[in-house]
């Protein structure tokens, strides 16, 4: 589906996720002339379109550097604004009578999960989805039944491949060019096998707790707010075959990873919460909500098999950085007449996605003077030299505009990434406590102990 949208439609205009990442990605793509068309924002609040201005106005100008104001002038003159409720058939009414002339709208739900059923049937019962394009934030369902249930009732009223679900992760420059580096260059894919690999690591390590989203976090915790679907998805890129023939290359080469991948085993994951989790505002005093998670994965497949994949993400940890690494087998240790190549430590290959993007590899080189090698680093960051990418928001929603799904998840990839982690919400492990600023339980040392540890990500 490739038709341009001629309205954008935003529900939850009021909101922080439409503060933080929806007003300055519609200035983006307005500056760079990629949103034309006229914005109809909805939210509860009742607001005049003079007062949305001004929210939009200080969104936008607190998120970027150097606002230009005949840009911002172009977006506010297009944007309008209606108050009503999800369950309220007016607000669908009124909002037919808006768009009585468009075509192709682009309707996007940047909303909780538990209301993306009322609009989608108040836009139905409307007659707004016939020709629709429907952009649903995370998560989509809190388990694989949920998930099962919504995607039957949306899809009864907005087909498949008109619902595009957005997981910001794939939206980040910094994740698609993991399938550049591996595919573009002649130097690595070789090596990118169980022949060559010892373990895949994957850590997003945040050096922040919940405070000021405790209702919210308790009630999702560390598994759900990230493995199940960023971790997993940035996984997929790492692990894929290489992509060819069709649109839906990288789609497929995504689901056959996680079709190749036996469900999480609680036996080889560790539930962590970091101690004075219980006393933030919002927190159950009893809470048994995950702050981190490790765990140990596999995938069964002829490129991957027997080699760990090793997944940790947690909250309150020593810093902030999302990295993937790729570790290599060491070489043998070898002698020749009195000297020896020890070559202590390991050999990675280092992916950041977090906000120092960029890739380091790991290689060895003789100390001057002593019949030793040492580690030493090739660094290369994106930004430093490539340019400022574009924000992950910013390229989703520009693709949603022009109908191109590639970088959305499909129902079949939800619900495998659900199925591999649902072992792990019926049984969980024992939840263990940890001081904020350590790397979470010590339990969880252990998983990564017989592959060279847990590599201490870059702080970004």
């Amino acid at each position: 589906m490739s038709d341009r949208a001629d309205a954008f439609v935003v529900f939850g205009i009021t909101g922080d996720l439409a503060r933080r990442m929806t007003l300055p990605a519609l200035y983006r793509l307005t500056e760079q002339e990629i949103l034309t068309c006229e914005v109809h924002a909805v939210g509860r609040r009742p607001l005049r379109d003079d007062e949305l201005g001004d929210l939009a106005r200080e969104a936008i100008t607190d998120a970027v550097d150097d606002v230009d104001e005949r840009v911002l002038d172009d977006l506010l003159s297009r944007l309008t604004y209606l108050a009503g409720d999800a369950g309220d058939a007016s607000l669908y009414e009124r909002l037919r009578d808006e768009l009585r002339d468009v075509e192709c709208p682009v309707f996007y739900l940047a909303i909780p999960p538990d209301s993306f059923l009322a609009v989608a049937e108040g836009l139905a019962a409307a007659g707004l989805t016939e020709n629709a394009r429907l952009v649903v934030e995370k998560p989509f369902g809190t388990d694989l039944a949920s998930a099962h249930e919504l995607n039957e009732r949306l899809t009864a009223i907005v087909p498949e491949e008109r619902i595009f679900r957005i997981d910001h992760f794939l939206g980040k420059e910094p994740v698609q060019d993991i399938v550049y580096f591996r595919f573009a260059n002649a130097l690595f894919e070789p090596v990118w096998s169980r022949e060559d690999v010892d373990s895949i690591q994957i850590t997003l390590a945040e050096d922040f707790g919940v405070d000021g989203r405790g209702a919210f976090y308790d009630g999702v915790g560390a598994l759900r707010d990230v493995v199940q679907n960023h971790l997993l998805q940035v996984l997929a890129l790492a692990a894929m075959e290489p992509p060819s023939g069709g649109d839906d290359a990288l789609a497929r080469r995504r689901l056959d990873v996680f079709r190749s991948m036996p469900a999480a085993d609680p036996e080889r994951a560790v539930f962590g919460q970091y101690e004075g989790y219980r006393e933030i505002d919002g927190v159950r005093p009893d809470s048994v909500t995950e702050t981190f998670v490790a765990l140990r994965l596999e995938i069964e497949n002829w490129r991957w098999a027997n080699v760990p994949i090793l997944i940790r993400a947690g909250k309150a940890l020593p810093v902030s950085g999302t990295e993937v690494v790729v570790r290599l087998q060491r070489v043998p240790q070898l002698r020749w007449g009195s000297y020896r190549l020890h070559t202590p430590g390991t050999d990675d290959i280092v992916m950041r996605v977090g906000r120092n993007a960029g890739v380091t590899i790991g290689i060895r080189a003789k100390t001057p003077g002593r019949e030793v090698s040492q580690p030493v680093s090739l660094d290369l960051d994106f930004e430093e030299e490539l340019g400022e990418p574009p924000q992950p928001y910013e390229r989703l929603l520009a693709d949603a505009l022009r109908g191109e799904s590639t970088l959305f998840p499909r129902f079949e990839v939800i619900e495998e990434t659900w199925r591999i982690v649902q072992p792990l919400l019926d049984s969980p492990p024992p939840l263990e406590s940890y001081e904020p600023g350590t790397w979470g339980p010590e339990s969880a040392e252990r998983l990564a102990a017989e592959h060279g540890g847990w590599r201490v990500p870059a702080a970004g």
